[in-house]
């Protein structure tokens, strides 16, 4: 086969490594407001995390489009990719444990107003997973605001579950399918009896079992990844307020408590 037509064959396009991964761009994004050494390791964790929520957008739209198509198989992949990806996140808390109380007060004053809090991937993030909340759009503004009230209207992952289990014959009662997706999602017997069957007959229902097997993997290592965010904020700066005036550590503990896909838990006292 002519080299020039094999697929396989890499094509001499001038393009660098460099240039591909715009590492210009990547690595002159860190921008120090003090000459401290341990302040790149707090610009890098939280660059880094973004980036990985980023994809795990990435990943939990395209699951979110699979199921939309009645297709609950093809999701498990993206999901266990998200799965994988949280593990990353969550080993990330112990780099920057290494940093001490007294390393993160050399620079924390440079901080200002800005805080976690306010990510607005993070936001979505949650929105999606069908943590429904609309007073965490009060610090967003603007276009980011507007998407953020777009994706606080539509289905999360676990409402297009629900529906496509409506259209495969699943009871899954009409006020459920037609329900204020903006409003936070209300467990039910009705839904828990419908897991029941599935993980009761996996067999007969082997898609939607491993999809929820992938959603409990998700949120399994998404409050694992909650869990060492509060470990770690306790230890390097205790119960003092968060910056951006939120409540830190007593904010973080309100969170471990959440769940996205609460009679996929439910079940589990039951079978």
């Amino acid at each position: 086969m002519d080299a020039k037509t094999d697929q396989n064959t890499p094509q001499d396009t001038g393009m660098t490594y460099a240039e591909y991964l715009s590492l210009d761009k990547i690595l002159s994004a860190q921008t120090q407001l003090s000459d401290t050494h341990d302040e790149m390791l707090f610009l890098i964790i939280h660059q880094t995390a973004e980036l990985w929520m980023k994809q795990i957008l990435h990943e939990v739209t395209l699951a979110q489009s699979f199921i939309q198509a009645d297709t609950p198989g093809a999701a498990h992949k993206p999901l266990s990719r998200v799965s994988r990806i949280q593990t990353i996140m969550t080993l990330a808390w112990d780099v920057l444990s290494t940093m001490t109380p007294t390393d993160y007060l050399t620079f924390r004053d440079q901080l200002g107003t800005s805080s976690g809090f306010q990510s607005f991937q993070f936001r979505e993030l949650e929105y999606r997973l069908g943590l429904k909340n609309p007073k965490y759009l009060a610090p967003h503004a603007g276009d980011v605001r507007a998407h953020l009230e777009t994706v606080l209207a539509a289905p999360s992952v676990y409402d297009e579950t629900l529906m496509a289990m409506r259209r495969a014959g699943f009871d899954i009662p009409e006020a459920v399918a037609s329900r204020d997706w903006a409003e936070p999602y209300t467990p039910s017997e009705a839904i828990e009896a419908v897991w029941l069957e599935v993980y009761r007959h996996p067999e007969k229902h082997w898609e939607y079992y491993q999809l929820g097997e992938k959603l409990m993997d998700l949120e399994d290592a998404f409050i694992t990844w909650r869990f060492k965010h509060l470990t770690t904020v306790e230890r390097i700066i205790g119960h003092k307020m968060g910056t951006g005036g939120s409540a830190g550590v007593g904010y973080l503990q309100g969170t471990l408590s959440k769940r996205c896909f609460p009679e996929l838990w439910s079940i589990r006292t039951q079978l």
